[in-house]
């Protein structure tokens, strides 16, 4: 399977809105998702399009960042492989490219959050070489 990634640009962010969408389970309007994805731009962030062929099939943020307990770090978000892909290895060729983009920028770590009962994706994450340091907190303000 020959997997293209390619960058979405600010501009071009609508074509990944259904695959966001289905990953939030519609749970904000589309405008209100834009205008966040709008935002987050301008804040160190990437959008990339998973393609097969010219399908887009995927879609996952990424953010850089300095921490002072790992140094210069990329953090994969909303990582996101349309259904019908999923139990293909597609997973495991996104992450790979991710590893080798972010050595590429400069990286010595990735760090990741997972909602807390997406078991599976726990699972890929453990295999994949990562172990939990620690718990993320929200407060709504």
């Amino acid at each position: 399977m020959n997997l293209i990634f390619n960058k979405i640009l600010k501009p071009d962010f609508s074509s990944a809105l259904p695959l966001i969408q289905k990953l939030m389970n519609n749970q904000f309007t589309d405008e209100l998702l834009l205008d966040r994805f709008s935002e987050m731009f301008d804040q160190n962030y990437e959008c990339w399009g998973v393609y097969l062929e010219d399908e887009l099939i995927g879609v996952f943020g990424l953010w850089f960042m300095t921490r002072h307990y790992v140094g210069r770090s990329c953090e994969p978000d909303h990582v996101y492989i349309d259904d019908v892909y999923r139990s293909k290895g597609i997973g495991k060729k996104v992450f790979s490219w991710i590893y080798e983009y972010a050595k590429r920028r400069g990286c010595e770590a990735s760090e990741l959050n997972s909602y807390v009962a997406n078991y599976p994706s726990h699972k890929f994450y453990l295999n994949e070489g990562y172990e939990i340091w620690a718990h993320h907190f929200v407060k709504k303000l």
